[in-house]
């Protein structure tokens, strides 16, 4: 009995441990509920498996075609055997030669239909990979963005995506039929004569392995060298979009020098994974020619003996031309292979982790009612760093709050974590009563309208960039919002107005301006929370008294948080939060502190022109 029992532990034990490391192979998009493979075949399956009919279709067509290829030269074997044979008629080589023809077209027949069937199957599988993996990227953290250049995560998306695409291209119109190739030969082959044909079974059970073996070894240089190129690209995107900086502190020598290097070890890494290519085509050079020179001997010897004939000659001869461009390349076919293969892999491993912030199983809707904003006993750490511990704070409906202290004292933290943008450690934050981590983040963004201090503009128009905040409004209800964030006059006298594009993230306007759409964006979005951040930061003091106005009616009946260095900006706040290391230090109006004898009393001496010295 317990011997049996060890045995069903044991049992149960490999089972389990076979579903979890197949559960590794995979992880599931918490708003499709799909599970999606992390390993890059099974990618592909699941990529492809959306348009099966294609998908056969265009394997079979490039089945008929390689057969149709390879059959060729049996054709042109019988052309030549019956023409020379005694006896024969005109006739009978008539036939053979009109069927040399029929099947050349019906090859290309099936090669053009692969083409049209493959080409449908391959796009959808493509699209479908791209809009799988952007999906899942959309809902990493901030943190996950924060961590990551722009461009090389976009250059992750496009080895998977586009790597997926290149994976089945060529498995279909080369490793595929070219296995066919090389299993239909060695049947004409073998067939023809039983020598040869274990000379060309010898060839392939040599060539096959070894060039595996030399591609699992060229294997780390192709990634190596694919990881220099990725690094090479962030590096590029990272320069092109801080130009403005290397040029104002005339560092072009200095960058271009560091991108230098960053090339050059990705030209090191190339010339590396090539020249072992070239290496691996010599090995096969040498092993082919050999082997070649065997097959055309015996079948010189065959033929003089009279056990073959001259038909048979040509046969052989032709399949081996045919086959040596295969047969050399064999190992950058399964290189290229190898080398798609890890780009998808490298992709997908950056792209497939698990999400930091996920919404609840369960997770609701969130019912904004007022705005009431409630911090319960919040914890939370950032790497090795405590900034809130125990934080308690009710912000009631329509309250205007401001936030001041120096740098890190948890202002943007506050910010961020309102917004949901990394996990509590303990505690809770509670939008009117609703616990923010059992809604879904959709729904809490939605709540809170944000004025950043840098503003984020798409290279779109600027009547995209102010509808963003409500995608079906009006051009009524954009110019509307416009003139009340003091846009509208600046707009209108840009050459094409409002669909002028700005540029990408918005280089084309001023950082007046800029903040301006942005202010007229949270107008049109019309959210019971707001917050600013910095929201007159970029704006000279003539702009900023004249946006001022529209700010106070962009708050009129709204919870509002506002962050500032610029004092000023928050005396009209119906109260005001000093922070120092995570905790409320001073709690009243601008009139209360700024007589309080406290760390805000100092903090407004200390201005110059209105600044918040840090």
């Amino acid at each position: 009995m317990q011997k049996d029992l060890g045995v069903l532990a044991v049992f149960m034990g490999t089972v389990y441990s076979y579903r979890v490391q197949n559960m590794a192979n995979y992880i599931e998009d918490s708003t499709t509920k799909t599970k999606i493979p992390r390993t890059p075949l099974r990618f592909a399956f699941f990529a492809s498996k959306q348009n099966p009919f294609f998908a056969i279709a265009a394997f079979t067509a490039v089945t008929l075609a390689s057969l149709c290829e390879i059959f060729l030269p049996f054709v042109l074997k019988k052309i030549i055997d019956v023409s020379s044979a005694a006896g024969s008629t005109p006739e009978q080589v008539f036939i053979w030669v009109l069927l040399f023809p029929t099947v050349t077209f019906l090859m290309f027949a099936f090669w053009r239909t692969s083409g049209f069937f493959g080409m449908v199957w391959l796009t959808r599988t493509e699209a479908f990979a791209y809009n799988t993996l952007y999906n899942y990227m959309s809902q990493h953290s901030h943190t996950y963005f924060s961590n990551r250049f722009a461009g090389s995560v976009s250059n992750k998306v496009s080895h998977a995506g586009e790597g997926t695409f290149r994976l089945l291209d060529s498995t279909l119109w080369g490793h595929y039929g070219a296995l066919l190739v090389l299993i239909s030969s060695g049947i004409f082959i073998f067939v023809t004569s039983h020598l040869v044909g274990i000379v060309y079974i010898l060839l392939i059970s040599v060539l096959i392995p070894v060039n595996y073996y030399l591609a699992k070894y060229r294997q780390p240089y192709v990634v190596a060298y694919a990881k220099e190129k990725t690094a090479f690209r962030g590096r590029a995107v990272d320069l092109i979009t801080n130009i403005g900086a290397m040029r104002q502190f005339s560092m072009r020598k200095t960058e271009l020098g560091t991108l230098g290097t960053v090339i050059e070890k990705m030209r090191k890494a190339d010339l590396i994974q090539w020249r072992l290519s070239e290496w691996i085509l010599v090995i096969n050079n040498v092993v082919i020619s050999v082997s070649i020179g065997a097959m055309l001997l015996i079948m010189y010897s065959l033929w003089k003996v009279g056990s073959v004939t001259i038909g048979d000659f040509v046969l052989v001869l032709t399949l081996v031309m045919g086959l040596q461009h295969t047969l050399t390349f064999i190992g950058n076919s399964i290189n290229q292979f190898i080398r798609l293969y890890g780009e998808v892999e490298e992709g997908l491993d950056e792209i497939l982790i698990p999400h930091e912030i996920i919404d609840t199983p369960h997770a609701g809707v969130l019912i904004p009612k007022g705005g009431e904003i409630i911090w319960n006993t919040v914890d939370f750490e950032y790497g090795k760093n405590k900034v809130f511990d125990d934080f308690s704070l009710a912000i009631k409906q329509g309250q205007r709050v401001g936030l001041v202290g120096s740098s890190g004292a948890g202002k943007t933290t506050f910010v961020s974590l309102l917004l949901r943008q990394h996990e509590l450690q303990g505690g809770a934050i509670l939008i009117d009563g609703q616990d923010i981590a059992h809604v879904t983040q959709d729904s809490l963004r939605s709540a809170i309208s944000v004025v950043p201090q840098e503003p984020m503009l798409f290279h779109r128009s600027i009547r995209d960039n102010i509808a963003y905040g409500k995608p079906d409004a009006t051009d009524a209800e954009i110019i509307a919002v416009a003139k009340k964030a003091q846009a509208h006059d600046f707009i209108v006298s840009l050459e094409k107005g409002y669909d002028t594009t700005v540029g990408e993230r918005g280089i084309k306007l001023s950082g007046g301006q800029k903040q301006r759409v942005a202010i007229a964006r949270a107008m049109l979005k019309n959210a019971p929370i707001l917050v600013l951040d910095e929201a007159t930061s970029a704006l000279d003091s003539e702009s900023e008294v004249a946006i001022q106005k529209a700010l106070h009616e962009l708050m009129e009946g709204k919870t509002v948080v506002a962050i500032a260095h610029r004092l000023s900006t928050l005396r009209e706040m119906d109260r005001i939060l000093v922070l120092e290391k995570g905790k409320i230090v001073e709690d009243g109006t601008h009139e209360t502190l700024a007589k309080n004898g406290g760390m805000y009393e100092r903090l407004w001496k200390h201005q110059a022109g209105g600044f918040l010295v840090e």
